[in-house]
């Protein structure tokens, strides 16, 4: 092997391990449905250049340890994480550090007969929830996130006084839809006693709270609505440092029915999926700690 080449950052493991756990302590069932990878940091050197796998915990045995912690419930995808890595980063002295990531997939209880049902759920497919821990010796970043939330504003929304080129051929308005795809993620300070934080009501007051920003105030653009949605959530909860956006602009355009002999006083519109406008940012504390670390390997975030 030549001697210039070395052997740089890795990390392996066993990804999207899907697991649904059923608690039937009761008559009442409650579902709890995640999609789990997990990621190891620290000394594997030898299994990369000497083929020694005795640093090696299979992918096999992360997937059954996720299988395992399961049995006694998830509670939030964050307090799961948590515990996953503290098991692998004690357990094994040559491991240091690491990545899980989780998908938590909502279910509601189907209406029957006037009641919510016992143990028959529907999915529900307003939003993914999403969560990323990572281990880095001693210290330990917590992102919790969403993904997929679609919102609509049908007024209250306009776009003017864009430089023009010859290639321009966008008109200015000033009454417009506004349509996106929130995929946000909130990093917790560095730090933080995470045992003292409630994760899924923390989770439901920053939905909430972003979905409330998107309400309020005329858009300008949809740079402005990101960052008051952003502001409105570090306003509120000191314990998140930065929060970062990844919103598609789902354009509408006006559909011209005078073919037809008929007028269109802006309320029929051609929903186009792409080619779409793609608006990423973040929104810190000025003081915020940086941790590149924690956001690597998330794509699609600026």
């Amino acid at each position: 092997m030549s001697s210039n080449i070395i052997l740089g950052e890795n990390q392996y493991g066993k990804a999207e391990v899907r697991v649904v756990k059923i608690t039937r302590d009761s008559d009442r069932h409650e579902i709890e449905d995640l999609n789990v990878t997990s990621q190891l940091r620290g000394d594997f050197a030898a299994a990369h250049l000497e083929g020694d796998n005795a640093h090696v915990v299979a992918t096999d045995t992360q997937k059954n340890t996720v299988y395992a912690f399961a049995r006694d419930g998830v509670g939030s995808p964050e307090a799961f994480l948590l515990r996953l890595g503290e098991h692998f980063t004690s357990s094994f002295d040559w491991v240091t550090g690491g990545r899980w990531e989780a998908e938590s997939y909502s279910w509601n209880r189907i209406q029957a007969h006037g009641a919510e049902h016992d143990h028959s759920f529907v999915r529900n497919g307003q939003e993914v929830r999403t969560a990323v821990l990572v281990r880095d010796g001693a210290t330990t970043h917590l992102i919790s996130g969403l993904k997929d939330l679609t919102v609509l504003k049908s007024t209250q929304s306009g776009f003017v006084g864009y430089p023009k080129d010859k290639y321009t051929t966008l008109p200015e308005t000033t009454d417009r839809i506004l349509a996106t795809d929130v995929s946000a993620r909130w990093r917790f300070k560095t730090g933080t006693d995470f045992s003292a934080l409630d994760f899924n009501k923390n989770y439901d007051d920053v939905k909430g709270l972003l979905l409330e920003g998107f309400t309020e105030k005329y858009s300008h653009a949809l740079q402005q609505t990101l960052f008051d949605m952003g502001t409105k959530v570090l306003e509120a909860h000191s314990e998140i440092d930065e929060i970062k956006f990844s919103m598609p602009n789902k354009h509408h355009f006006l559909v011209d029915l005078s073919p037809f002999g008929l007028d269109n006083p802006n309320e029929v519109f051609f929903a186009a999926d792409r080619p779409y406008g793609l608006i990423e940012a973040t929104v810190q504390r000025e003081d915020a700690t940086p941790a590149a670390i924690a956001w690597s390997g998330i794509a699609g975030f600026c």
